[in-house]
């Protein structure tokens, strides 16, 4: 189990690298960093906000069906967002066609 738990940390550094060298050329599902981070506080606990024009900008380009892979990750939790709030925001965005995960 330590050393899964190794690995897992090893994986989580190197995104946060990648994601720290390379921000604007990183996309997720097609949604830029800066997208995400602009959706990060709607799908934040506990009283999370509505989502932003500018965090529905940047999900109305994405590819949501590849967002389900992230429903069960252990990667949405460790930069604080929570992955039921996260799968609310197309919805939320008023997006035609929301991902049934």
């Amino acid at each position: 189990m330590e050393a899964t738990n190794k690995k897992v940390i090893v994986i989580l550094l190197g995104l946060m690298v990648a994601i720290a060298c390379c921000a604007d050329a990183q996309t997720i599902c097609n949604m830029t960093y800066a997208d995400l981070m602009a959706c990060k506080p709607a799908a934040t606990p506990p009283n999370p906000p509505p989502p932003t024009s500018v965090c529905c900008q940047g999900l109305s380009h994405a590819d949501l069906k590849c967002f389900c892979k992230y429903k069960n990750s252990t990667i949405l939790p460790s930069i604080g967002v929570d992955p039921k709030l996260a799968m609310q925001l197309p919805r939320k965005c008023k997006l035609p066609h929301p991902p049934t995960c």
